[in-house]
């Protein structure tokens, strides 16, 4: 029985995975706007109202991309090892993310990373929408910090944290899209790291 789950839950992936994939290159090629969730789900070989099971917007269809990044924050600091503070557990991930040229840091010259990123930061109704996930995100962050109880100074806390991380991605994105390799721009995107997790410190010495 769970085997029988297990594989249902792996071809429902696979069916997430295979929609998304197809409408970005749809999208890539054509342009957001002119490509429909019904063209998306014709290339595919499904109903529209099936795809729509698996996406309840079109925008949805994008995001996806970004899916395993979703509360990956508050997973870093629910499972911080024991004696390391959550701004510094952060911290060490963010620089991690840069070592490994971890698209969501921004620090990725790949063609298809800067192309993804094109359509997603270039198309006003997937920006809006990213907001949805980047407040799932925050809520998710507050609550690790509170340990379940968070308050104002707990969400304004996650806020103020995912705003720092938000703005060195962007920040390294636009660097590399205006011609910078990743490689040439690492020692840079560290150092500005750096900098913003100390004002974190500063601001927040209660997580520090």
């Amino acid at each position: 029985m769970s085997d029988t789950g297990g594989l249902r839950e792996h071809k429902k992936q696979q069916m997430y995975r295979k929609l998304s994939d197809t409408a970005v290159e749809l999208f890539l090629d054509k342009g957001f706007e002119q490509v429909t969730v019904a063209d998306v789900a014709t290339a595919v070989g499904i109903s529209k109202p099936t795809l729509f099971r698996y996406f309840p917007a079109k925008e949805d269809l994008v995001l996806h991309r970004l899916a395993d990044h979703e509360g990956e924050s508050a997973r870093v600091v629910a499972q911080r090892p024991c004696g390391c503070s959550p701004l510094e557990a952060l911290r060490c991930h963010f620089l991690d993310g840069l070592a490994r040229r971890d698209p969501v840091t921004g620090l990725n010259d790949h063609a298809a990373v800067l192309a993804f990123h094109r359509l997603l930061y270039g198309t006003p109704s997937l920006v809006a929408r990213l907001y949805t996930y980047l407040e799932r995100d925050e809520a998710a962050l507050a609550d690790a910090l509170g340990a379940g109880t968070p308050g104002i100074r707990v969400r304004l806390a996650a806020g103020q944290i995912l705003a720092v991380r938000r703005i060195l991605a962007q920040e390294n994105w636009r660097r590399i899209a205006a011609g910078q390799s990743a490689d040439s721009l690492h020692d840079e995107a560290v150092a500005a790291a750096e900098e913003a997790f100390a004002q974190l410190r500063a601001g927040l010495p209660r997580y520090a």
